[in-house]
């Protein structure tokens, strides 16, 4: 009988007590290897040449060349897979998501050395990552920026519409893409990206530097508006409510679903209570099936919804289980899902929407 190959991973950290657990956790994976380790980015240049890896697990902060100078160099001359591995600091979150934008495929914390509980959770969460990683779409060099798209159709009734969002791997940069290319007048639009807590709030900063749309972590109880973009926290899911005649956000520490707090699921069955056929639904790239049937119960009570086609994901994890259920209205390419999200806005009258 043929064996599969392994998926070869080499670990580059300038802690060693961190390199020995992640080539450990890796070890304990019947689909995958550590064939090598690397204190810094100088070490891992010539091991990547002799041992051509599958997956590079990348430190965030590196010593002698830092650890961006190493992607951004790899990346332009041999595209390997990356998964970052962070601390859960505001500098290290700024740095991982520069490292997203330059190619990495996605991140995971750096394991916690002071409790032994939750570990196995841990080497479940970054074997999945690893899995994914290696099976992602590596591009060569830094992503285009989208171009920001005018409106379509002049300014846009929005009042009483909402878009919701949902995306895992590889989703940091879709969503930036997504959110550029929106004019300001667009609905409220609530987003859960399965992100840290401790890295969302400098996601929010960064796409609101880069928007025309007003972009924020979400608050418990904040009135959802127009032009306004609101983040799920990463402690917490994102709930959207009713309060009279408008829209707020609501936070809930609830048990994890599908793995996931936030959880796309979560958020999308809240739109189709709340919302139903005023809400348009968006799934991005990212490995998993969360989303999928809240994206469904959306398709059910009249939302429109829309899902990112197989070639632009990085992963075509999530998309793909909402087709299979048939949740999905249109399947997109990246590069052209803010038109398409737009035009389907602009082609709903005000006399069509139901409060």
């Amino acid at each position: 009988m043929k064996t599969e190959r392994k998926i070869r991973v080499l670990v580059v950290d300038d802690s060693a007590l961190i390199r020995r657990l992640l080539t450990e956790m890796i070890g304990s994976q019947p689909d995958m290897e550590a064939v090598g380790t690397a204190s810094d980015p100088v070490i891992a240049r010539e091991m990547v040449r002799s041992l051509d890896p599958d997956v590079i697990t990348l430190d965030v902060e590196m010593p002698r060349m830092d650890g961006l100078e190493f992607l951004e160099r790899l990346m332009r001359l041999r595209p390997t897979p990356v998964l970052m591995v962070s601390s859960l600091t505001e500098k290290g979150s700024e740095i991982t998501l520069r490292a997203l934008e330059l190619g990495a495929v996605d991140f995971v914390t750096k394991p916690k050395l002071d409790i032994a509980r939750g570990m196995s959770e841990y080497v479940e969460e970054i074997a999945d990552k690893i899995r994914a990683t290696a099976r992602a779409k590596i591009k060569r060099g830094a992503r285009i920026p989208a171009r920001a798209l005018p409106p379509i159709g002049g300014r846009l009734n929005s009042t009483e519409k909402l878009i919701v969002v949902g995306a895992s791997t590889g989703g940091t940069e879709a969503i930036k893409d997504f959110l550029v290319a929106l004019p300001p007048d667009c609905p409220g639009i609530l987003i859960a990206q399965h992100m840290p807590e401790g890295f969302t709030t400098s996601f929010a900063k960064r796409l609101d530097t880069l928007s025309r749309l007003s972009v924020k972590e979400a608050e418990e109880g904040e009135r959802v508006l127009p032009g306004h973009v609101y983040i799920a926290p990463g402690h917490s899911h994102l709930l959207l409510k009713r309060s009279g005649a408008n829209y707020v956000a609501q936070l809930s520490q609830s048990a994890p679903v599908n793995r996931h707090r936030p959880s796309v699921d979560v958020l999308f069955r809240s739109a189709a209570e709340c919302a139903g056929a005023n809400s348009l639904g968006v799934i991005l790239t990212g490995m998993g099936r969360d989303g999928a049937q809240g994206m469904l119960e959306m398709h059910r009570v009249g939302a429109y919804t829309f899902a990112q086609d197989e070639e632009s994901c990085v992963v075509f994890g999530m998309p793909r289980e909402a087709i299979a259920l048939n949740a999905v209205d249109e399947v997109v390419p990246m590069a052209e899902m803010a038109t398409r999200v737009l035009r389907r806005l602009s082609s709903i009258g005000q006399g069509s929407i139901r409060v």
